[in-house]
């Protein structure tokens, strides 16, 4: 029977694991699962539960010192599995990128993904760990204590693996509750507060369909106004802002396939010919081609084909975002969007945003990994890094943010941007290329991160990409317009800048994710103090 259950629970763990992966994005339709992610995370907090009872029912009456250490070493390995599951079955389509693009071997693509997963996996098995001993089983205490205990460990393995060795939080557990009750909090305490949040809901949870325990009453009316209660009370404040008018939008995609995208006989004219006849032609006020949607630099262009284009938009009413490499060997390279747009003759160049937030092995190489990244084909960039808030692209009466693909996945370098208001972003704007991952859940995970942005800082975000999702999303983080993925269109709508600032922004643009680090480790320092005491 021990051994029964010693290995159920691995079992659970990973089983677990895998739904709150699902709940990011639902591989049936794209959709985020609210609910799925808190039972997901419900069931770990479970079988912790278990792990410290039967460690407890298998000695006399007392955890004596070698109990603890095996009960510390299950919960690791719980939370480990746990993580696991959860994060390969979250970017699973990094193999994609490797393989099928990259050209590196599928059985060490696959085991790349694995080891990624294992090792930021580690953040929560000692998360797990944690819990455990600061929450032995003799100890009776508070649920609702607990529970806040769990979310602030929780909270700080999600902050650590989102900033440490420059950070990958893609399918932070928070970005389940894009939609769904939690989500009126997006606005007050971001994509981290939100998974405290639901943190919080599921350490109650088991307590609650369990066995009564000490303030059951108090983790039952707390998980009511989280649910229920706050969101209802939120809908009836005021909105944040005012609408800063609308502007009417192309955003291009051209669906150039990614093992074309680079090369001189094929994707390279393709893109170039096709781009240019769009921005000739589009009629909007606001026309934006996606991520290296021009594929080389400016100099090494047809002749006159750079030039075409500032002639293009310097007069009239339009004005054009697109995504292109920029520098020389000199200053280095920047992944960058230029703005061009009508004005007085001007001797500085056009406006451009450099990239800051670079990818990995995408973009910059690791010390200590060129062997790895020698093993594929992908065409790398050593790219310069932007700086962190640059300025807003000015146009009719908008400031347009921009952002190249994943860098939307830190608001708080985002937020930067809303630090003064009177400058502040009224549109933020996506131009991204994800097509390294295929037709995959990839792009429904990236369209999810972007709809939170737009829920925390109660502004419009507009994506134009290669390959999908091109979209308008509205301040609310409802999508308004969408084009169908994977097909070569052209995406007219109009969006709404918004004015003012919302709680999350004015405190991350001035602190950055401080007071969320502070406000855990104050929680779990508490509790190790009262261990102490008790």
């Amino acid at each position: 029977m021990r051994l029964r259950k010693r290995l159920a629970l691995p079992l659970v763990a990973l089983l677990a694991g895998a739904a709150q992966a699902v709940s990011i994005a639902a591989p049936w339709n794209g959709q985020p699962l609210w609910w799925l992610q808190v039972l997901s995370l419900a069931l770990l907090v479970w079988s912790l539960d278990r792990v410290a009872e039967d460690e407890l029912s298998w000695s006399s009456s007392t955890w004596v010192d070698t109990e603890r250490a095996s009960a510390g070493v299950r919960a690791a390995w719980l939370g480990w599995l746990f993580g696991v599951a959860w994060l390969a079955g979250t970017f699973w389509w990094l193999y994609i990128s490797m393989h099928t693009y990259g050209g590196l071997a599928a059985p060490l693509a696959a085991l790349a993904v694995l080891a990624l997963s294992g090792f930021l996996a580690l953040y929560y098995a000692v998360a797990c760990t944690l819990f455990l001993v600061l929450f032995p089983p003799q100890v009776q205490t508070s649920r609702a204590w607990r529970a806040i205990v769990f979310a602030a460990l929780w909270t700080l393995a999600e902050l650590v693996r989102g900033r440490w060795l420059t950070g990958f939080p893609w399918g932070a557990s928070g970005y389940a509750h894009v939609s769904g009750p939690l989500a009126a909090y997006a606005g007050w305490m971001g994509v981290y507060g939100l998974a405290a949040l639901a943190a919080v809901l599921a350490a109650l949870l088991p307590g609650i369909l369990g066995k009564a325990k000490p303030g059951g009453m108090l983790a039952v009316g707390l998980l009511i106004v989280l649910v229920f209660g706050t969101p209802v009370a939120m809908s009836y404040l005021p909105p944040v802002g005012a609408s800063a008018q609308k502007v009417a939008v192309t955003l291009l995609q051209g669906n150039i396939p990614q093992d074309e995208k680079f090369q001189p006989g094929s994707g390279v004219p393709q893109a170039l010919q096709w781009y240019a006849e769009q921005l000739r032609d589009a009629k909007t006020p606001l026309v934006v081609a996606p991520e290296t949607a021009v594929p080389m630099l400016p100099t090494q262009l047809p002749e006159g084909y750079w030039d075409a284009l500032k002639t293009r938009f310097s007069s009239g009413q339009q004005a054009a975002l697109v995504g292109v490499p920029l520098g020389n060997i000199e200053v280095g390279y920047t992944n960058s969007v230029v703005g061009l747009k009508p004005g007085p003759a001007d001797p500085r160049e056009p406006y451009r945003y450099d990239k800051h937030h670079l990818v990995p092995f995408g973009e910059f190489i690791p010390t200590g990994f060129r062997w790895f990244t020698e093993m594929m084909n992908i065409p790398l960039g050593d790219f310069n890094r932007g700086e962190v808030g640059q300025p807003s692209f000015e146009w009719q009466g908008q400031r347009l943010a921009p952002n190249i693909c994943y860098e939307d996945l830190f608001g708080e370098e985002l937020g930067a941007r809303f630090a003064d208001a009177a400058s502040a972003p009224t549109i933020m704007v996506n131009l991204s290329n994800i097509a390294w991952f295929g037709n995959s859940v990839a792009i429904d995970q990236h369209l999810h991160i972007s709809r939170m942005r737009a829920l925390e800082f109660a502004r419009p975000m507009i994506r134009a990409t290669n390959t999908g999702a091109t979209v308008i999303i509205d301040h609310r983080g409802r999508v308004t317009h969408a084009l169908e993925r994977h097909t070569r269109g052209v995406l007219v709508g109009e969006v709404e800048g918004r004015s003012g600032t919302t709680p999350y922004a004015w405190w991350v643009s001035r602190f950055g994710l401080a007071p969320l680090w502070v406000l855990a480790l104050a929680a779990v320092g508490v509790a190790a103090w009262l261990r102490r005491r008790g």
